[in-house]
C-alpha cells in the first residue's frame, strides 16, 4: 500500500521569516547497525535525484526523515521547490526501493515548510556536482535582509573564474547554464536558493 501525502502547514504571518536550520546530514545516532530503522534510512538515502542522478536525495538535502513502525516505513521529503517535476519519479523510486528491500508499506510525505534551501546540499554532495561538471551552488541563500553581491562562478572543467551566465534557466529550472571564457566550454550552474 502506497500513501501520497502533503502536508503544508501554515505559516504566522507576523513572523519574519528566518532561516531554516539545515537537516542531519548523517544517519540518527540511535539507529543500530542492520537495524530495519537503520536499513530503511540507508536504502531511502540512496535514492538519486532524476534530475541530477550524480546525487542523491540525501546529498541534495532533501530527504528530512524516515520512521518505522513494523514493516511500514514513513518517508518525508522537501521537494526543491513547489511544482518541482522530478518530486513523482522521487516518491516512485522510494517505495520501489524501499518495497525490494523488504517493506510492506511505504507511506511518501511530502513537506513544503520550511521551504529547502541550497544550504542543505552536504560538502560531498557539492563535490560530486562539480566532478560531474556541474558548478555547485556558492554562498547561502538568501532569505531575508541584504541582498548578497553574487560573485564569479568557478568553471567546473578548468577551475577559471573567467564565467559569464549566459540563461538564467539552464537544463533544469534550479540550474543556470554558464559559459567558460578560459576553456570556452559551457556548463550549468546550481544557483543557490
Amino acid at each position: 500500500m502506497v500513501t501520497v501525502s502533503t502536508a503544508t502547514p501554515v505559516p504566522e504571518l507576523s513572523r519574519v521569516r528566518e532561516h531554516p536550520p539545515v537537516p542531519e546530514q548523517s544517519p540518527v545516532p540511535e539507529l543500530v547497525e542492520g537495524s530495519s530503522l537503520g536499513l530503511a534510512r540507508r536504502v531511502a538515502a540512496s535514492v538519486t535525484d532524476p534530475e541530477v542522478p550524480v546525487l542523491t536525495i540525501e546529498d541534495l538535502g532533501i530527504l528530512r526523515s524516515v520512521d518505522v513502525d513494523g514493516d511500514r516505513v514513513v518517508v518525508t521529503i522537501t521537494p526543491t521547490y513547489s511544482g518541482c517535476p522530478a518530486v513523482d519519479t522521487i516518491r516512485d523510486d522510494l517505495v520501489l526501493a524501499l518495497s525490494a528491500a523488504g517493506f510492506a508499506q511505504v507511506d511518501v510525505r511530502l513537506t513544503l515548510a520550511p521551504a529547502w534551501t541550497t544550504d542543505w546540499m552536504s560538502d560531498a554532495g557539492k563535490r560530486k556536482l562539480e566532478e560531474f561538471g556541474i558548478a555547485p551552488p556558492t554562498g547561502r541563500a538568501a532569505v531575508g535582509g541584504p541582498i548578497p553581491v553574487r560573485l564569479s562562478v568557478r568553471c567546473p572543467r578548468c577551475g577559471s573564474l573567467d564565467t559569464r551566465e549566459l540563461a538564467r534557466f539552464g537544463s533544469t529550472s534550479c540550474k543556470a547554464l554558464y559559459e567558460c571564457r578560459a576553456c570556452l566550454e559551457p556548463f550549468d550552474h546550481f544557483k543557490a536558493h
